[in-house]
């Protein structure tokens, strides 16, 4: 029997909802409690390999996300001159295998409501715009034990675990006490979401002009998000207006497709800007009956776009564990942090020091370091 009866996992993000899915088929009572009042608060683009494609379609959800998201298996490279020239196409690695596309771009809102279907399906309570306020946890070692908790709500309940899945801010990290530095890269990235140009088939990035990069990636038959990441600075300031005019400012300094794009936007409240930001937790990721997956425990910049897949990868191994073990003991959380760990640390490795070549103006080895994350990756976790 499982090592676990009844699991509260607090945030609905992949993470959060994979390990609920994966957890409630094998018939363990689960509860998922999000902050944010429903799922389509939960982000804007997003940018799938293959072995998180993988995840998805061993959570029984391929054919919703097939359907949803727009699939390539090339990225090109483009040029900052008057007509975006391309400069370079470049096979993207079929991480998941042979019989999955290598990348493909969806809306994070409809993967979220996907997963939440899905996790509601296979029997998940699932509650919106609740949190915990207190837990208290009882072990008496070696597998005996829980966890009390209180909600937001003022309801109470009893759990052998508590997975905090709840994001790079985790209130469950410092529920428990865990100092962890979030560190920004020093890049910031302005995000916009809107229709999809014909001309727009696959991710082009464009190196090099005012900004680092310059990019997009089709998110669906109509639908793309696109990007421009420059040295992080402090924009908070600044009205949707005004962070809309400059994203467009920014904009022109590239052309193809984004002549086309940069028509489309007109709508403030669809553009963002955010901080690159990274931490990794240092092994254990639990506290006794409290375990930090996902971006609680690792986040990197975007750069290698594996922040997706490695949440997936946190909650396929976590359940695994769960599920095949038959007692909640250290034994467990030993062959997670071996199975975890360093996989996670070497991808944000990874994704840093992309960044920082991008930062430190050189000219990296980058396709030896994606040819060694695309081998990594290709391996189940």
């Amino acid at each position: 029997m499982p090592a676990v009866n009844d699991v509260l996992v607090v945030g609905g993000g992949l993470a959060g909802a994979a390990t609920a899915i994966h957890l409630a088929r094998a018939g363990v009572a689960v509860e998922l409690v999000e902050i944010k009042p429903d799922v389509a608060a939960l982000g804007s683009g997003i940018t799938l390999q293959g072995n998180a494609l993988r995840e998805l379609k061993a959570l029984g959800v391929w054919d919703q996300v097939q359907a949803a998201g727009y699939a390539f298996d090339v990225t090109g490279i483009r040029a900052p001159d008057p007509a975006g020239s391309v400069v370079a196409e470049i096979p993207d690695a079929k991480t998941g295998g042979p019989d999955l596309p290598a990348v493909m771009g969806m809306p994070r809102p409809e993967l979220a409501r996907i997963l939440a279907d899905r996790a509601t399906e296979v029997g998940v309570k699932v509650r919106f715009g609740t949190t915990f306020t207190a837990l208290t946890q009882d072990d008496s070692g070696d597998g005996e034990g829980g966890v009390s908790v209180t909600f937001s709500d003022d309801s109470t309940g009893s759990y052998d675990l508590v997975v905090g899945a709840d994001g790079v801010r985790s209130w469950t990290r410092r529920a428990l006490g865990i100092d962890l530095e979030t560190k920004s890269v020093g890049m910031g990235i302005w995000r916009a979401f809107g229709p999809r140009p014909e001309s727009v088939t696959r991710t082009d990035l464009y190196y090099g002009g005012p900004s680092f990069i310059a990019g997009y990636c089709p998110t669906g038959e109509d639908s793309l998000y696109a990007y421009i990441v420059e040295e992080a600075q402090d924009r908070s300031a600044m009205t949707p207006d005004e962070q809309l005019a400059t994203m467009k400012r920014l904009s022109e300094a590239y052309h193809g497709p984004w002549d086309e794009i940069r028509e489309t936007l007109t709508d403030p409240d669809r553009v963002n800007y955010t901080w690159f930001e990274t931490h990794v937790l240092p092994a254990p990721w639990n506290r006794g009956r409290v375990v930090l997956i996902g971006d609680a425990a690792h986040t990197c910049p975007p750069t290698v776009a594996q922040g997706g897949a490695m949440a997936l990868e946190d909650a396929v191994v976590l359940a695994e564990l769960l599920i095949e073990r038959d007692s909640l003991d250290q034994h467990l959380w030993d062959a997670f942090t071996a199975r975890r760990y360093e996989r996670a640390k070497t991808v944000v490795d990874a994704s840093n020091q992309l960044a920082q070549w991008q930062l430190d103006h050189v000219q990296g080895d980058i396709p030896s370091l994606m040819r060694s994350i695309a081998m990594l990756t290709s391996q189940p976790a």
